[in-house]
């Protein structure tokens, strides 16, 4: 049976997209398990998580220790070279904002408001020398997301999902899970399938919100949808499908949406449960920060409200990949304006990062307990981004200006050794301290496919005489952070 005549005859035999649920379910023509992809060499790694904290994060005060801006806080500030600054961010040397000290049998030092990251610290690699191309936050954003400055290139979750296929049936390959009050930049455009045949987008999930995946089931005021109505339409749209399909044989659009309400139906399902974080025990959503006690916090620190918004996304996320999604994307910070609910701190870091910060280090802490707890840290990949850093000078007196000079990753999980840091930024956190040996995004996605089995140079895709790739033309696998 070809795929549109099951299709058709799932659509007017199988009572709508509940039938073809429960068709699919009993036994439909595709074969359950992972579809095959593309391996280059045995995988260290099999699901990807990517936390993004939308704004650019401070690493300066989260990360990367700087005595120097201790020692010299308040004189003016000199970089040795003309600073090219997004506002008027080149105000005096500013030190961190909060304590920093030691943590782990590796030593890390880590800024107060992070501080429940100290218990996995030994499972983390800090990248200090991470840098940019642009201080714009679109285009930042893009690099990070897409290995591209500019629009018009599929989301890093989009090549896996193409390179790898899927491991389970009845939910996407790649979700992101955005922040509550909306998009970071550019918003969908993060995680589009640009050339990329469209079922490889990012499918957007919303948890703890009374509609979490929008338009899976019809609006209550729908009433004059009945099963039966349901079951002539979509035999007729079947038909109208078929037709268009067999006149655009190179067009994928159609045949994605197909699979799209294929696992539509499957998803009303599935989704339910596996969003359902009411069947966890009560303290995995406590140590995910859904029951978080504030008074045990830095006075400075409001951020129980975002430890239960941050922590119920990672638990999502953590249900999400053992259920066989492969890629979750889990945002921190939108692009809201004022007053500022992500982490572009040009005003006031304790304000802006003290809440986020710490409700991000206890959802990402208790995501790698987690997942050692149940055998998946072995081969899951935790990446930790943001889209550069900020100054070490100051901003009006408690902010910092846009930094895309130098900047703070980490990696865990699958492959990736723990407790150590690669590359170093200056004394003051400014620039890379070895400028020729700089690291850039494209390194950082070339390791991460190396460790989902992929040669980066070899995940390719023809678009206008050009076989594009992930990592441009660029990027080297960083083997001093492989275990």
């Amino acid at each position: 049976m070809n795929d549109f005549s099951r299709r058709d005859f799932l659509w007017q035999s199988g009572g709508g997209l509940g039938g073809i649920a429960l068709a699919s379910m009993m036994g439909s023509a595709r074969a359950s398990g992972a579809t095959s992809g593309v391996i280059h060499h045995p995988p260290k790694a099999k699901r990807v998580i990517q936390l993004f904290m939308a704004g650019a994060a401070s690493h300066l005060d989260l990360f990367d220790y700087k005595p120097a801006l201790i020692k010299h806080h308040g004189e003016k500030s000199d970089f040795g070279e003309h600073v090219e600054a997004f506002q008027n961010g080149l105000g005096p040397w500013l030190k961190p904002f909060w304590e920093f000290q030691p943590y782990g049998r590796c030593g890390k030092m880590l800024g107060e408001t992070v501080s429940p990251l100290g218990e996995v610290v030994d499972e983390l690699a800090f990248i200090h020398n991470l840098v940019g191309k642009t201080g714009v936050h679109s285009q930042a954003t893009y690099l990070q997301a897409t290995g591209f400055d500019r629009p018009g290139f599929p989301g890093m979750g989009c090549w896996v999902s193409y390179g790898l296929g899927s491991m389970n049936e009845n939910l996407p390959t790649f979700v992101v899970l955005p922040d509550h009050r909306g998009f970071g930049s550019n918003g969908p455009k993060n995680w589009g399938s640009a050339f990329l045949p469209a079922q490889h987008q990012g499918t957007i999930i919303r948890p703890g919100t009374a509609n979490p995946i929008v338009d899976l089931y019809p609006p209550s005021t729908a009433k004059y949808i009945t099963s039966g109505a349901e079951t002539d339409g979509q035999a007729l749209l079947s038909r109208i499908n078929g037709a268009y399909a067999a006149e655009r044989k190179g067009d994928s659009r159609l045949e994605a949406r197909i699979k799209s309400y294929e696992l539509a139906a499957r998803m009303q399902l599935a989704a339910p449960e596996a969003l359902d974080i009411s069947r966890e025990p009560a303290y995995i959503r406590k140590m995910y920060g859904l029951q978080a006690d504030g008074k045990k916090w830095p006075k400075e620190i409001n951020a129980v409200e975002e430890a239960d918004h941050f922590g119920r996304k990672c638990l999502t996320a953590r249900r999400l990949l053992e259920r066989g999604v492969r890629f979750v994307q889990v945002w921190s910070g939108c692009d809201n304006g004022f007053p500022r609910r992500n982490w572009d701190s040009h005003e006031d870091i304790p304000r802006d990062h003290g809440p986020l910060s710490r409700g991000m280090a206890v959802g990402a802490s208790a995501l790698i307990k987690d997942l050692k707890q149940r055998g998946m840290f072995e081969d899951t990949l935790v990446l930790w981004t943001t889209e550069f850093g900020r100054m070490p000078s100051t901003q009006g007196s408690k902010g910092r200006d846009h930094n895309p000079y130098v900047f703070t990753n980490w990696l865990a999980g699958g492959g990736i050794k723990g407790g150590v840091t690669h590359g170093e930024s200056d004394q003051w956190g400014y620039k890379p301290l070895d400028r020729a040996n700089a690291t850039q995004v494209y390194d950082i996605h070339a390791t991460i496919l190396h460790l989902m089995g992929i040669e980066h140079e070899r995940l390719t895709f023809r678009k206008d005489s050009i076989d594009r790739r992930l990592t441009d033309v660029h990027g080297h696998v960083i083997k001093e952070l492989l275990a």
